[in-house]
């Protein structure tokens, strides 16, 4: 008997075998990267099988999301993707031989016998498991049935015995089989089962390894028993602990869970979702938290999975997207972001040219990257560049007067405040323009207010408040140096005498165009 130790030595071989019943989820990536990781550190390989014999839930289009997200994510493979729904014939084959066997057989019991015989085991305080009545039916008789068109399923013929595996995360697992009984491993010989397909499968792929999360231990000696009967060697088992919500039920939607294909269009990064996944039910055993692919590639080890459940915490992830968002460039990050500002129809592309939809206007090289440079400390993913930089684009401000208003000034008070702020600005030559000129000047002048006049020294916010609702219209923003320096000399005084009108009583929000 090959030991366990010796399978190791083998040339190693896993399989990612998502179920295209549905949009990729965390779950499958976690599946996916634990055996991407685990393979890749035992000069492995990977198989891409989908598992889609449930005929009536699995799509094309799930399939091809979780092919498109794998890859978008990093995760390759090296043969695939299979598709069960295309092997058939291979079940088919393995069925016939279980049936001649005598392995299998045939059942022809109803759904209403079942019930009954189950209801009936269940009031005795008895395990509900299959009599194993149509097993005494001879096979001339069942295949005569067959040929008549009768509807049966094939089941396999279990066991009584006990059966024990070593798992890689728990360690020995054992099963009592008499709770088992005999289970259906196919439909038809046409339709195979899940726990009949991925033995074959295994086999047929020469896998050695199983790397999946722990709702399929329950399905592991189902799975063994088939191995055995048609002499298939165990592969090496290693069942990962269930992704949990903070309130430690079942992880889903209400938990803050989505597609993957949600996930990056919300502007999560790969390499983000990579490292928080890696976390949930893997402790490197250290401080260390932010891992590259690299380094989990080096740190990775199945022995450091944890059997209890790991929770998924959406803060958490916007805290590594946040962080991963800031290592970009300015430049890689304006191209990160660009998708989300033409979707929101604030730039559109004309030719080579990219253009402030509102406007008309081109956007000249750094626009965007100054912009981006700015909001990066700011942004947890990116899609909220948008809600935050709107005001860069727009041709129009439109906000309430009052809104200028610093504490207790008045609306003169503040129009007196803008006019100084014009006069300064206006003093400043376009090749000088830039945010520590403007910070200078704005904060030498504040340094300089005559506290007889009622301004004090450290009252920034008299200049400092009207100047940053001028530029953008609203309460919160990037600092009013930051915001001058994007828009430029001349869109800045415009802003600002608008905004002065408008204090003046002059003017209304209406009017506040840039050209």
């Amino acid at each position: 008997m090959t030991t366990d130790n010796e399978k190791q030595l083998k040339k190693m071989k896993v399989r990612m075998p998502p179920s295209p019943t549905g949009y990729m989820h965390i779950g499958t990536v976690r599946m996916a990267l634990f055996n991407y990781l685990y393979a890749s550190q035992h000069d492995g390989q990977i198989v891409m099988r989908m598992e889609d014999t449930d005929r009536e839930r699995s799509k094309k289009e799930f399939a091809d999301d979780i092919i498109d997200g794998l890859r978008w994510l990093g995760l390759g493979w090296d043969e695939g993707p299979y598709y069960q729904s295309q092997r058939g014939e291979i079940y088919k084959r393995y069925l016939q031989r279980l049936l001649d066997e005598n392995k299998a057989y045939w059942c022809f019991c109803s759904q209403d016998e079942l019930e009954a015989q189950k209801q009936y085991q269940m009031s005795r305080g008895e395990a509900p498991i299959y009599s194993g009545k149509c097993f005494e039916m001879p096979r001339a008789q069942a295949e005569e049935l067959i040929r008549q068109g009768r509807k049966a399923v094939v089941r396999f013929r279990g066991s009584k015995k006990k059966i024990a595996f070593n798992d890689i995360v728990r360690g020995r697992i054992e099963f009592d089989c008499s709770l088992t009984g005999d289970f259906v491993i196919a439909k038809d010989l046409d339709n195979a089962l899940y726990n009949f397909t991925v033995v074959v499968d295994d086999c047929e792929m020469g896998i050695t390894h199983v790397i999946r999360g722990e709702d399929h231990i329950s399905n592991t000696p189902k799975q063994i028993l088939v191995q055995e009967a048609l002499g298939i060697e165990m592969p090496v088992y290693a069942h990962l602990p269930i992704v949990m919500g903070a309130d430690r039920s079942k992880l889903s939607k209400r938990h803050g869970a989505v597609a993957i294909t949600e996930y990056r269009r919300q502007g999560y990064l790969a390499e983000a979702l990579i490292n928080f996944t890696a976390f949930l039910g893997w402790n490197p055993g250290t401080e260390k938290e932010i891992y590259s692919m690299e380094e989990l590639l080096r740190d990775f080890s199945l022995d450091k999975v944890q059997k209890g459940g790991a929770v998924f915490n959406p803060v958490r992830l916007d805290y590594l997207n946040g962080l991963y968002i800031r290592q970009k460039t300015p430049a890689q990050l304006a191209e990160l972001c660009l998708p989300y500002f033409i979707e929101a129809g604030l730039v559109s592309k004309e030719g080579q040219d990219y253009k402030n939809r509102q406007t008309a206007e081109i956007i000249e090289p750094g626009f965007l990257e100054k912009i981006v440079a700015y909001q990066q400390p700011r942004l947890k993913k990116l899609s909220e560049i948008v809600d935050l930089s709107g005001y860069f684009f727009t041709g129009q401000l439109d906000y309430d007067k009052d809104l200028l208003k610093w504490k207790d000034a008045t609306l003169k008070e503040i129009a007196d405040a803008l006019d100084e702020l014009i006069n300064l600005f206006s003093k400043i030559e376009t090749g000088d323009w830039g945010r520590q000129k403007l910070e200078e000047i704005v904060m030498s002048r504040i340094a300089g207010f005559n506290l007889a006049q009622g301004k004090p020294e450290k009252d920034r916010g008299y200049l400092l408040w009207p100047l940053r609702v001028a530029l953008c219209g609203q309460k919160m923003s990037i600092g009013p140096f930051e915001m001058a320096d994007v828009l430029g000399r001349e869109k800045t005084l415009k802003r600002l005498m608008a905004a002065k009108d408008l204090a003046s009583g002059t003017s209304s929000a209406e009017t506040l165009f840039d050209n």
